[in-house]
């Protein structure tokens, strides 16, 4: 249900207006997050990726970079 509704907030969107997307999960680990329907997925990744700018950035997570440099100024 809830990969229906999100389908239907991107399909709404389609060339309509700007969108920012950040995922830490490859395309082809999508399937996953739409209840591992294939098609659904790919019908999104097919409008999210037309008039698009795909960003890659490799490197290490800031997140974690900075909570792991926390807990070693943590007293033990």
């Amino acid at each position: 249900m809830g990969a229906e509704h999100l389908f239907g907030f991107f399909s709404q969107c389609y060339e309509q207006t700007s969108l920012i997307v950040t995922t830490n999960l490859p395309f082809a680990d999508w399937p996953q997050v739409f209840a591992d329907d294939e098609r659904l997925a790919g019908a999104l990744l097919d409008r999210l990726t037309h008039h698009v700018h795909i960003l890659e950035i490799v490197a290490d997570s800031y997140r974690l970079k900075s909570s792991l440099a926390k807990g070693k100024d943590e007293p033990q």
